[in-house]
């Protein structure tokens, strides 16, 4: 069952006065080139073929390269490892507030980072239809997304979509293990935002095809990627689908490059202004640092999060994939997650990305149309609360909806990836299916 919100203005609040894009530097083809840990290229379904690819991060980076933080040894006296915890968070959280009042020093970083992305491309097809890109949330893998492509890409709104292409920042999932010696410690959320522009300026194929393509994606001519920013892609319709962090990214991508997005799918998007942010962000952090990392086995993994109030709400297709894409083999012995849980920590500890969202939202070109997904469970009514959802999804009321899934809380991608499905489905035929002005 579903609902939506009727219109709600938003009230008073404080700019953050957000900042452009930092330039982009294009990354010199000498750099050496890394391997994917989990290579696939495999059909998908009956109609899709999945693959892997690499790409540059954005360089330079907003924020400096520092050590991370020390994380203190595990203590089986709870007062001490709380007391231990306290300490780190409070590190984290005055680091972060000096970053941002620019007293942190330092130049901004330029180690080389990288962005995996998987390509689920239709095996036959004329390059007509539609281009999906998903944006994850925070903590999970690219793959996290794969039970709801199941379910849409084995119904009839398959036919609209050429190709999708499933995002990962660079502290998650694959993406983690390669660049794990050089992510830095601290994080700014406009950076996966940049570095999602980035691979649509520079490294998104111009069309959609069937043909193979290389693990480590081509540069594009710059005249192409020049003209990309003003004018979009010349034989592409591209839908964003941003989750949470990921809605967020979306939100500022959009709002620097506009013409490379026709519509936005925002699944409750952690775009918000400060009003009791502060606390709910140090909860967010301690769940964050106080996640189990290792495991004897995926199977022994898979056992205890189904004993979990957290794991136990998720659809058991998702958290499979959680299992198989998130883990990886521990060098000591066993499995471990493949993102740890300090840098799922740094990562909630940025708050101007979620600021700058929510301020920016209304700056979003309305050409673009805007559909946010929402959670509808009695107690999880979307991020930070019923009210506040109501005014975050007509921060820009010009063409944009909103629908409320009820069986799912915030994490609508791992709890109700069927109706997601089915969500997305009903927008993109209304959009693009054949009965609409926009049919391709």
């Amino acid at each position: 069952m579903t609902s939506t919100y009727p219109f709600e203005p938003t009230p008073p609040w404080t700019t953050v006065n957000p900042k452009p894009f930092l330039p982009f530097r294009t990354r010199r083809d000498s750099e050496e080139l890394p391997t994917l840990p989990s290579p696939r290229n495999e059909l998908f379904n009956d109609t899709y073929v999945v693959s892997t690819h690499l790409v540059p991060a954005g360089c330079p980076r907003l924020t400096p390269d520092i050590p991370l933080p020390v994380i203190p040894k595990f203590s089986t006296n709870a007062a001490e490892r709380k007391r231990d915890i306290q300490q780190l968070l409070t590190e984290i959280t005055e680091r972060q507030a000096c970053f941002v009042k620019g007293e942190l020093g330092g130049e901004r970083s330029e180690k080389p980072l990288w962005n995996c992305v998987n390509r689920y491309v239709k095996r036959v097809q004329d390059g007509r239809g539609l281009t999906l890109f998903f944006a994850h949330a925070n903590g999970f893998p690219k793959e996290i997304w794969e039970t709801t492509l199941r379910y849409l890409l084995s119904s009839p709104t398959a036919s609209l979509i050429d190709e999708v292409w499933s995002w990962e920042a660079v502290q998650h999932g694959d993406t983690a293990l390669i660049n794990e010696s050089n992510l830095s410690g601290i994080f700014d959320w406009r950076d996966n935002a940049r570095d999602i522009a980035h691979f649509l300026l520079y490294y998104l194929p111009e069309d959609a095809s069937s043909k193979v393509l290389p693990t480590h994606l081509h540069l594009l001519p710059e005249t192409l990627s020049e003209s990309r920013q003003t004018k979009g892609f010349s034989s592409r319709s591209l839908v964003a689908v941003g989750h949470s962090f990921g809605g967020c990214s979306s939100i500022l991508a959009a709002v620097n490059f506009p013409a490379l997005f026709s519509s936005i799918i925002l699944v409750d998007p952690i775009a918000i202004d400060d009003r009791g942010y502060s606390p709910h962000l140090l909860g967010l952090m301690l769940g964050a640092l106080s996640r189990r990392e290792r495991w004897s086995s995926r199977e022994e993994a898979l056992r205890l999060f189904k004993t979990t109030v957290f794991f136990g709400a998720w659809h058991p297709d998702t958290l499979q994939l959680y299992v198989t894409y998130g883990l990886c083999e521990d060098p000591q012995g066993g499995v471990k997650l493949k993102m740890s849980a300090l840098h799922e920590t740094l990562v909630f500890a940025d708050r101007i990305g979620a600021h700058e969202a929510w301020e920016l939202l209304e700056k979003v070109d309305e050409r673009i149309e805007l559909r946010w997904i929402i959670p509808g469970k009695p107690k999880d009514k979307g991020f930070m609360g019923e009210q506040i959802t109501r005014q975050r999804v007509w921060r820009r009321p010009a063409n944009s909806s909103n629908v409320v899934i009820h069986s799912a809380g915030h994490l609508i991608a791992q709890e109700s990836p069927e109706e997601l499905a089915q969500e997305i489905s009903a927008f993109l035929e209304k959009k693009y299916g054949p009965r609409s002005r926009a049919y391709l």
